[in-house]
């Protein structure tokens, strides 16, 4: 299928793999046989995914985990229960590869197989109502975790891809340690909200109501849950993360982040024909390239881009700055250093 439309439901990876491939395979096999020897057991992790009336897609993880224990202290079970396995535990627990998985939701029932890191992505047909819902998510040995699920109506012509690091929160952090902070730290707090974004987001919502929110970044599944609770605490609008497994892949030693946007961006738009997109970013990565890209690809689908200026010192510590000026697409182009001022230019263009 050509790239313009890509498969909704994925495909089968090749059955001869990279050699790195090979060898974390067999690195998982050891881990998984020595974490079922201590006790762990499957756990599914849940990630907010999205669909239209017609369809979902579910997202999870299944890893194997340390059960809660019986005398284990209320407060902490509660804490475990509602955020899964946070912070580098997340990291470090094994993920449980070409395992079945049971969804349910709206009625369907289906079984699909987790990838070989552990991780479902599918898409499901099923009938639903526009709002929020829930899918049931379990596989053998495994509790039922509850998914929740953004169903966007078909009178909906607006919705937002925004970026993570650098857009919505500042990472302030060189671009080599970036993955080593996201492994590592524990919580929420100790990032930092981009300022004037909230806002920005909120009057975005206001503006264009039962729009949906998704979030693109090269970040790996493993900090969705640390992410999730960033978002909330900091009044972001819910919305769907589309993150990434890191590692190697069938072909290649290292997944594409730069790949990763433009098949995500390319399939939003084979799935939302009638949308029309705000792509936010900021001018430290790829981001300008990337939607300049895609708008000349798809003028129709781009309401309009905003890119969020970085301060001289946090492009030193992104690796600099986007260097091409000339977007080359016929849509409305905002820039500013906050929230605020991309708020105030993209009202100048008609779009807030």
């Amino acid at each position: 299928m050509p790239a313009s439309t890509p498969n909704p439901t994925g495909s089968p990876e090749p059955q001869i793999r990279h050699r790195a491939a090979r060898i974390e395979d067999r690195i998982h096999d050891i881990r998984e046989r020595w974490a079922r020897r201590r006790g762990h057991i499957p756990t599914v992790v849940p990630y907010t995914g999205y669909g239209s009336t017609e369809w979902v897609r579910v997202f999870c993880r299944v890893l194997l985990s340390r059960p809660v224990a019986p005398d284990e202290r209320s407060k902490r079970r509660r804490r475990r229960g509602e955020q899964g396995i946070r912070g580098w535990r997340s990291f470090t627990s094994v993920p449980v590869g070409e395992v079945p998985v049971v969804i349910e939701i709206g009625g369907a029932r289906i079984e699909v197989l987790a990838d070989r890191g552990g991780v479902v992505d599918t898409r499901i047909p099923v009938a639903l109502t526009p709002g929020w819902h829930e899918a049931r998510l379990h596989t053998e040995g495994s509790k039922v975790a509850d998914a929740p699920i953004r169903i966007v109506g078909p009178d909906v012509d607006f919705g937002i891809i925004s970026d993570v690091d650098d857009t919505v929160m500042v990472t302030a952090l060189p671009r080599p340690l970036l993955a080593f902070w996201n492994t590592f730290v524990l919580d929420e707090h100790a990032r930092i909200p981009t300022p004037g974004m909230a806002v920005l987001f909120e009057r975005l919502a206001r503006a264009h109501p039962g729009s949906p929110v998704i979030y693109l970044s090269t970040g790996a599944w493993n900090v969705a849950p640390t992410l999730t609770r960033f978002l909330s605490r900091n009044l972001y609008p819910a919305g769907p993360l589309l993150l990434t497994d890191w590692g190697p892949t069938h072909d290649r030693w290292f997944r594409s982040g730069r790949a990763h946007k433009e098949e995500n961006l390319r399939r939003l738009a084979y799935e939302f024909p009638g949308m029309r997109w705000l792509l936010i970013g900021d001018d430290g990565q790829h981001d300008e390239e990337l939607y300049a890209r895609f708008a000349a690809e798809h003028p129709d689908r781009v309401a309009a881009v905003a890119i969020r200026r970085l301060s001289t010192g946090e492009a030193v510590l992104a690796g600099g700055r986007t260097k091409a000026e000339q977007h080359g697409a016929d849509v409305p182009w905002v820039s500013a250093s906050d929230g605020s001022r991309i708020a105030d230019q993209l009202a100048e263009v008609e779009v807030l």
